[in-house]
């Protein structure tokens, strides 16, 4: 899910009766006239209704881009697909479906399906031919249109969304699955479709497959978030194929996600832009540590979910970018890239269509590599594998990201000088920042970040000089150039922070700003507290509970 950039949401595992998680659904038992004869192929046919469970979410036209119609989606990951169909809502297990959906005229639907065509009285027929977990069963229904980009991929989009999204993605989808392929092996789904969801979707994206979901937020204007969409693409491998067996072993989905990412990166654009980006990774981790504390269970790449605990609450950074430490240690030890992308691709064969567990994967690493199982390198001191999986805490192995200094030092340096009590204008006026593509600007705003509170009025001085960063339609910009100004209480900015948060709901975006916002003054608190009370209506269950949680606020029952 997401891009490994959905924010630490670092929520305690709490006790099971504490929890509005049973709500979700309760078990169907069904009781068979007589025992079933082994390989007996049985058919149940099960009358049910849904529609007010959190899996299923309806908005208002006013929640929407276009706020003419309403719109309704799903969103099973991890466990909610419970409250949108009888299902086994474990990733244990897979399954192919066909669904027959008939929405009201005016409307289209769409569903994460190998096939779909529409017949008359608007009713729309789905296949999905390949066994998924049921967390990837997904279905969209809106004033939805789409256009091509691709020879195998469309973008999907409410009609005032549709121009941009084609202008962004036209091309690129192509050449992303292209170098896919030729890392990890066939692209077995067929289309690659992206529909981009109305502004309160709560995530990066989600990679349903044959169809992602995918925040509008990407949608920059000037292609500068493209490649988000090459860490959903990347899923298509590593979660879609080959799945994590328990949410416990999320790593399994992420961790090898966001290495396949960054390799697919590094083919597009170069060792060091992606080790910036994975600089950028590292400290997002670093932060998440921080807050929690590094010897908190979460921090670990295997975790015990206690029953009745919803594994979302357990999410965090950790599987995306420890776990994408560990395989990176696992090409280390490999010490080859090209018998490691080998080995990849040998992975994702052996086990595709089936969901594996962290002892599967690594002994398939070892079976592979039997002159690494010969030096014992699962209990290299310090190193174990066991010690990566059950020991919270930092990654014990870095992977070496220098090749990206030479975008990271100009920009460590600039934030020096803004950092600075007496500024040197004419230092700064020498660094031309115009041609940075985005992650050296986030980069950039990040080590701002880190020294702020900066000498009073240098904020005010490097917004004027940058309006580039300082009025940025790119989300990723904007989210830290307003925790730039909570972190330096610059009230006379405080309508961009309002203006960020009621233009979208992303995860990513929401917490971090509202965990700002209450950790501030009280003029910030303030600004919490009226700005959710104006968008809580916008969001999704959970980002909802999850604000509320750090306002202090109480957390309805589902």
């Amino acid at each position: 899910m997401g891009s490994g950039r959905e924010g630490s949401l670092a929520a305690p595992v709490l006790p099971a009766q504490s929890r509005p998680f049973a709500s979700y659904g309760s078990a169907l038992h069904i009781a068979l006239p007589q025992p079933p004869r082994a390989g007996q192929l049985l058919t149940l046919h099960i009358d049910y209704e849904a529609g007010e469970g959190p899996g299923v979410c309806w908005l208002s036209p006013e929640q929407t881009a276009g706020k003419q119609k309403p719109y309704m989606y799903t969103q099973g990951q991890a466990v909610l697909n419970r409250s949108f169909f009888p299902c086994f809502d474990t990733p244990s297990v897979k399954c192919t479906y066909s669904a027959e959906v008939k929405v009201p005229e005016g409307f289209t639907a769409v569903m994460s399906a190998t096939s779909w065509e529409r017949e008359k009285d608007n009713t729309f027929i789905f296949k999905m031919s390949q066994p998924i977990p049921s967390y990837l069963i997904a279905l969209a229904v809106g004033d939805i249109v789409s256009a091509d980009v691709g020879p195998r991929s469309r973008v999907w989009a409410e009609p005032c969304l549709i121009e941009a999204a084609k202008k962004e993605y036209d091309g690129v989808i192509e050449e992303f699955l292209v170098v896919g392929e030729k890392l990890f092996g066939p692209y077995v789904w067929g289309r690659y479709d992206i529909l981009f969801m109305p502004p309160s979707f709560p995530f990066g994206g989600m990679e349903n497959p044959c169809l992602t979901f995918l925040t509008p937020c990407v949608l920059a204007g000037d292609r500068s978030l493209a490649d988000v969409v090459i860490h959903e693409i990347s899923h298509s491998w590593f979660g879609n194929l080959v799945t994590n067996a328990t949410w416990g072993e999320f790593w399994l989905n992420e961790g090898f996600t966001m290495y396949a990412q960054r390799r697919i990166s590094t083919e597009v654009y170069g060792l060091p832009y992606t080790c910036l980006e994975a600089a950028t990774g590292r400290a997002l981790l670093r932060q998440h540590m921080d807050n929690t504390g590094e010897d908190h269970p979460l921090n670990k790449l295997r975790v015990v979910i206690e029953p009745g605990v919803n594994p979302e609450d357990t999410y965090n950074e950790t599987p995306y970018e420890k776990g994408f430490c560990f395989v990176s240690y696992l090409a280390h030890l490999v010490g080859d890239q090209s018998k490691f992308d080998g080995f990849l691709q040998a992975y994702v064969n052996r086990f595709k269509f089936q969901s594996i567990t962290a002892d599967d994967a690594l002994g398939f690493f070892l079976e592979y590599f039997p002159e690494l199982k010969e030096k014992g390198v699962d209990t290299i001191p310090g190193f174990e594998f066991d010690r990566w999986l059950n020991t919270p805490g930092w990654p014990p192995y870095l992977p070496d990201l220098s090749p990206g200094e030479q975008l990271m030092k100009p920009a460590e340096e600039l934030a020096e000088l803004w950092a600075a009590d007496g500024l040197n204008v004419e230092a700064i006026e020498a660094v031309d920042i115009a041609a940075w593509r985005t992650y050296q600007l986030v980069y950039f705003l990040d080590q701002i970040l880190q020294k702020s509170p900066l000498p009073e009025g240098n904020v005010e001085r490097l917004s004027k000089m940058y309006p580039k960063i300082s009025r940025a339609q790119n989300a990723e910009l904007r989210l830290r150039w307003c925790q730039i100004i909570l972190k330096n209480n610059l009230e006379a900015e405080y309508s961009k922070v309002k203006d960020f948060l009621h233009s979208q709901g992303k995860q990513k975006y929401t917490l971090p700003l509202y965990r700002a916002m209450w950790a501030g003054p009280e003029a910030a608190r303030a600004l919490a507290m009226e700005t959710f009370s104006a968008t809580a209506p916008q969001l999704h269950v959970n980002v909802q509970n999850y604000v509320k949680k750090i306002l202090g606020l109480e957390v309805a029952e589902n």
